[in-house]
């Protein structure tokens, strides 16, 4: 609404006024059939006539594209652009690669509604790097060499995040929701703790993925190895559109579970969290024998996990923010000042 003046040309008052906006039920007709949509009206301060101030005209109608677009399960413009930037392709190649006419995808950012068929279609590729591959190689003749290498490349390591189970998918999309900024390092503290908290406080395993005792503390491999060309840096990757695209199959218990992680745990960089991991009898007593330098794939167990965090809660409330803050102080403290133990 912020697009809209606030004042126009009242054509009752016969004069500018000040205009007051609200949201109505508006009935359309597309297609030859009637929809309601939610829109935003302007009415006369004064006299409480019907008016268009600047801008209005504009906002009305990206309401009516979005409502249309979710009611009839439509794919918005940042769904094909995103298309475009998972699979390295223009335009275009594309449409072509699509099995679309060469213009298609242009018309479509210009703001042409696709059709169901095209616009499911298109959604398919967006969570299925698999099926659109066979649309490249059905369509392989149609693109450039170049293209078509690029978007058999692009979907081929799209295809690395069907290694995830879609619990952990879930967890991790949900984790960013809250977050701004996750390290590849600190995504792992906070899946290991998300973990152990699941197993303490509702006795089940938030994902399936198994953890690893690695030098830098707990870490879940297959997502180590998505995310590790991001190194120290906070993630940002548009191929997250693959989770969204996906059901959340995550129970009422695991979603509570992450957001108290995230309240908690998230509000700490990972190298602080990676050192109150190593303060946990877990990763200590899947890495005791090693050297401290020295790789190891050893698991860290789940009865572990548990068993250390259900002797956490007889100290520290595990359910709220507080305790659990309270347990990474007093942790860290013992870590980084040894001699008050």
């Amino acid at each position: 609404m912020s697009d809209i003046s606030q004042t126009g040309f009242c054509t009752e008052c016969r004069k500018t006024t000040a205009c007051r906006l609200q949201t109505e039920p508006v009935t359309r007709y597309i297609h030859g059939a009637e929809h309601t949509f939610s829109l935003t009206t302007a009415r006369c301060e004064i006299c409480g006539a019907d008016m268009n101030p600047t801008g209005l005209l504009d906002v009305n109608i990206r309401e009516i594209d979005e409502q249309y677009r979710a009611a009839e399960h439509i794919l918005t413009i940042g769904d094909i652009q995103t298309l475009m930037d998972l699979y390295s392709l223009g335009k275009a190649p594309l449409s072509l690669a699509m099995g679309f006419g060469e213009v298609t995808i242009s018309r479509y950012l210009d703001g042409q509604i696709p059709s169901r068929e095209y616009s499911d279609r298109m959604r398919k590729a967006l969570s299925s790097p698999a099926f659109m591959k066979s649309l490249l190689m059905e369509n392989k003749d149609r693109l450039t060499p170049a293209a078509w290498r690029k978007g058999m490349q692009a979907a081929q390591e799209l295809e690395q995040f069907s290694t995830l189970s879609p619990a952990i998918r879930s967890v991790i999309l949900r984790l960013f929701s809250h977050l701004d900024e996750i390290t590849p390092l600190m995504l792992q503290k906070l899946l290991y703790y998300i973990q152990s908290l699941s197993l303490t406080l509702h006795n089940e395993p938030a994902f399936p993925e198994t953890c690893q005792a690695w030098v830098h503390g707990p870490v879940f491999p297959s997502v180590y190895r998505l995310f590790r060309s991001f190194t120290y840096d906070p993630i940002d990757d548009a191929r997250f559109s693959i989770f969204r695209q996906t059901p959340d199959p995550l129970t009422e218990n695991v979603c509570r579970v992450v957001d108290l992680v995230s309240a908690s745990f998230g509000l700490y960089s990972g190298k602080v969290l990676e050192a109150v991991t190593h303060g946990e009898d877990p990763w200590k007593k899947a890495r005791s024998g090693l050297p401290d330098d020295m790789h190891s794939s050893r698991e860290i167990s789940r009865q572990e996990m548990k068993a250390w965090f259900d002797k956490a809660g007889q100290q520290y409330s595990l359910c709220s923010c507080e305790g659990l803050n309270q347990y990474i102080q007093d942790l860290s403290f013992c870590l980084f000042h040894p001699a008050t133990r």
